[in-house]
């Protein structure tokens, strides 16, 4: 590892690596923090699959550093032959989630509108973007239907088999029902464009480091262009640590006054943050698909039992969220 580490320090001009150590955190990549005799810097491997995460990474963070955003790392080498790329190192500790408050809401905020200020940039779409109200329908129908496919081969995978069938269907079963009826009575048709900003995607307080009163962003692997109301609905639902739910109104205003939205784009906002509780569950039940439960692997150490009881917890509680949050 540190003779990967010495090669992209060397490209980037950066001196050689005295040290190096794994850092903690991560479901589908390794981080490793470098020390040199100048300062600490980042190696970070990603886990091989169909996404370009190296690629969508870097393009992402080169993009928002050349917008003079300086809260986030600065993509320094990449190697994409074996999945690897060095970054400046973020200071800061991670929030727990008694801890989150309003001014980091209003950071984070402000770090979207930041980084679209200059409009528009070449990236490609985000992980699972959408573009129109019926791909957000078609991309939580395409999730349900994955999760459908879990084999019940013990209590852990039966337990989540059985919360698909009798749970996790019917309540999309409604939430699908209300949210048409939503974007038809505020005047949004499913195949409409809807808008589009620079969206860091997989965006919460789960991947940010307080320092003081600085907060900085981390992880950017499925960024890139998508509608803004997929950003909003991720960043309230999302199970690690989602934004205060009562912020979620004042939240979306802002953000559709400062991109310069009209209130179609408020009104699929709010149409669909419940859709969004069924993606995230869907999402927290991969840990019992093979395919996404060996980029856990690659990415933690966890104990599986350990790893699939939280999962499927996480799951319930997405549910749970829907009937409190209302409509």
């Amino acid at each position: 590892m540190l003779t990967l580490a010495a090669s992209l320090a060397a490209a980037a001009q950066q001196p050689p690596p005295k040290a190096l150590h794994r850092l903690s955190g991560g479901r589908n990549n390794r981080a490793f923090l470098i020390t040199t005799e100048a300062e600490s810097l980042v190696l970070k491997l990603y886990h091989a699959d169909s996404r370009d995460r190296l690629g969508a990474e870097f393009a992402f963070l080169t993009c928002a550093w050349q917008r003079g955003l300086r809260n986030i790392p600065q993509p320094l080498a990449r190697d994409p032959a074996r999945h690897a790329a060095l970054y400046s190192f973020v200071p800061g500790t991670r929030l727990r989630p008694e801890e989150v408050a309003p001014w980091h809401v209003e950071a984070a905020l402000d770090f979207v509108l930041a980084l679209n200020a200059a409009g528009n940039a070449p990236l490609g779409p985000g992980a699972e973007a959408c573009f129109t109200a019926g791909e957000h329908i078609a991309t939580i129908a395409r999730r349900l239907a994955r999760v459908d496919t879990i084999e019940a081969t013990d209590p852990a995978s039966t337990a989540a088999a059985t919360f698909v069938a009798t749970r996790l269907r019917p309540a999309w079963t409604q939430v699908h029902t209300r949210l048409v009826a939503h974007l038809h009575q505020a005047g949004v048709a499913l195949e409409a464009p809807t808008a589009i900003c620079l969206s860091p995607s997989d965006f919460g307080f789960h991947n940010a480091l307080v320092d003081g009163q600085r907060i900085g962003f981390l992880d950017f692997e499925y960024a890139g262009r998508d509608d803004p109301a997929k950003l909003v609905c991720d960043f309230f639902a999302q199970p690690e640590l989602p934004a205060p739910p009562a912020l979620f109104n004042t939240f979306v205003a802002r953000l559709v006054a400062g991109l310069g939205l009209n209130d179609q784009a408020a009104a699929r906002c709010h149409a669909l943050r419940a859709a969004y509780r069924v993606k995230w569950a869907c999402i927290l039940l991969n840990e019992f698909l093979p395919r996404d439960a060996a980029r856990r692997e690659f990415a933690t150490e966890a104990p599986v039992a350990a790893r699939r009881a939280s999962q499927l917890e996480r799951a319930e509680a997405q549910l749970t969220a829907i009937d409190t949050e209302g409509e």
